[in-house]
């Protein structure tokens, strides 16, 4: 066997926080805008953000944090979190970012499960931090993110943040770090069973900035604005705190004001080009400017993941205000971009209607990520659009393990998803459903997605879920339940008549149940599993009088 030749180039180790150098140095004076919780709007640079991350890094290794050690965030999207996440990874620690929105138990068993040495919160969370902290004995410190003047009353003993920050000069090299060490680490926010850890990796991290900055993923550049709506404890943002130093992009920090109309006010008054975020977000900011009668100035394109981008809301961001809605799919043990839905040259050219098929779909892959789809016998099975089954990825910024978890999740080298998918011809991924929310009818399935995106369709739903019921002959039968725009009364059976002609008569709910609000997970996805158990006593109607 020949030894192999190895090319001669330098041995650069692909780290976090050469990401904040770069911007530093190349974009200094590109502005990070972040709506305060203090009610105001700050603005510095990424000259002065490096500058203050060095001041955290220093003051976490003054406090003997070391190498590895995991510091805990409960924060909204602003730059003393963005520094969070800088001056954490930069001194060989690790950012871990704690989703708020869950219980208190759940989150107290995250911070001990990852063992947090310190962890740095937003004043809005003090009363949580209270509950939390005797739950927490290992957590050594609390850092309230705010200076002396904003520090909460409390009854855990709590820091300052801006007084921790001001006893040290940033005078700090980065020190060199393992590009396959730990940087960030993010729990699952699953509906059954304790979250579960992903542990990003440097390399990995850098990688997925890399690849989500293409033109045809989320494609940032030194001449876009970007407001991540995404909270920055929702895998990290999808990456934007990252992406945005790589392409020197301007940054919009939202805080904890994600209603239409303090989003609208600060897309239009930052000239924002770039946006990203769930669904829900999206709904109220659409419903603002509707009733308001405004229109976006700059706005140029919003990517929406989280769960399916409904294509009514595609359509009206498109031919309602030129907005461009990329759908995009992933998961937090995918760092979290898998795929988005940006059409290729040839793609542009074919029928509008084609076009928008394409596009409601959750789109291709892009360089680093490959997946397949496999049968119940684990065969890969064809890409003709039509054919699903379990959907399958692998790639350099995809977990091979969940934290402090020895088992592989991983068959034959690929890591299973949990959803069901078809690919079609052109690489375009279009997600079916989760597996555990698939609904059998007489041993077919219905996809809930597809009954969910019809119903929103219709001018009086705001919201919509569909969940499976059981059913004496079918085994299963869909559910419908809605929420109701605004003033509006529509009826069960204008909703089930609004089916006709769009799917297969079988696909069609068996009822319609009107609600004032749906439950959501912490991550602004609906709580199918909440809604289950709300519903398994309700009897369908076909299934009470004996009608097929």
């Amino acid at each position: 066997m020949t030894t192999p030749l190895y090319g001669r180039m330098m041995d650069v180790p692909l780290t976090v926080p050469s990401l904040l150098a770069h911007a530093s140095r190349h974009f200094g004076t590109t502005e990070i805008v972040s709506k305060r919780i203090e009610g105001d709007v700050h603005r510095y640079t990424y000259r002065d953000c490096e500058k203050r991350a060095k001041q955290l890094a220093q003051a976490l290794i003054a406090l003997g944090v070391e190498t590895g050690e995991r510091i805990g965030t409960l924060a909204w999207n602003g730059y003393r979190h963005l520094e969070a996440y800088y001056g954490t990874a930069g001194c060989g620690a690790v950012c871990h970012t704690i989703n708020p929105r869950l219980f208190p138990d759940q989150i107290a068993y995250i911070v001990n499960h990852a063992d947090d040495r310190y962890v740095l919160f937003d004043i809005t969370f003090a009363p949580l931090v209270d509950v939390l902290a005797p739950q927490c004995p290992n957590v050594r410190g609390w850092v309230a993110l705010t200076d002396d003047v904003h520090m909460p009353r409390m009854s855990t003993a709590a820091s300052s943040y801006e007084a921790l920050l001001a006893q040290q000069d940033g005078a700090f090299d980065w020190p060199p770090i393992d590009e396959r060490s730990a940087s960030s680490l993010c729990y699952t926010s699953g509906t059954t069973g304790n979250p579960k850890g992903a542990l990003y990796s440097h390399r990995s991290t850098v990688l997925h900035a890399l690849a989500a900055s293409l033109p045809d993923a989320v494609g940032l550049s030194a001449r876009d604005c970007v407001l991540p709506a995404v909270p920055m404890f929702h895998v990290n943002a999808w990456g934007t705190p990252y992406a945005a130093p790589l392409t020197g992009t301007k940054l919009v920090m939202p805080g904890k004001d994600l209603d239409g109309k303090s989003l609208y006010e600060l897309i239009e008054t930052e000239r924002v080009t770039c946006t990203l975020g769930v669904p829900t977000v999206w709904l109220g900011l659409l419903r603002f400017v509707e009733e308001a009668g405004v229109r976006f100035s700059s706005l140029k394109r919003t990517v929406v993941g989280g769960s399916a981008l409904p294509p009514a809301m595609l359509r009206m961001f498109r031919d309602g205000y030129g907005v461009e809605a990329i759908h995009g799919w992933g998961m937090t043990e995918m760092s979290p971009l898998g795929t988005l839905s940006t059409l290729n040259r040839e793609q542009t050219q074919r029928p509008p209607d084609e076009q928008l098929r394409l596009r409601e779909k959750q789109g291709h892959a892009f360089y680093g990520i490959d997946m397949k789809i496999v049968g119940e016998d684990g065969r890969e099975l064809p890409w003709n659009g039509t054919t699903f089954g379990d959907l399958h990825v692998r790639g350099p910024w995809v977990i091979d393990r969940y934290y402090r978890n020895d088992a592989s999740p991983l068959v034959d080298g690929w890591f299973p998803t949990g959803d069901v998918a078809t690919i079609d011809q052109d690489g375009f991924m279009r997600i079916t459903d989760r597996s555990k929310d698939l609904i059998k009818s007489g041993g077919e399935w219905i996809s809930s997605i597809d009954i969910e995106n019809i119903a929103i369709g219709h001018p009086g739903v705001a919201e919509a879920a569909c969940i499976a019921c059981p059913h004496p002959k079918w085994a299963q039968r869909p559910l419908l339940v809605v929420v109701k725009q605004p003033g509006n009364d529509v009826s069960r059976e204008a909703l089930l008549r609004f089916y006709e002609g769009k799917v297969a008569k079988w696909w069609i709910p068996d009822d319609v149940v009107f609600v004032d609000e749906l439950p959501h997970t912490a991550t602004g996805k609906l709580h199918k599993l909440k809604l289950r158990e709300l519903f398994r006593d309700h009897v369908l109607p076909s299934a009470r009088d004996g009608r097929n």
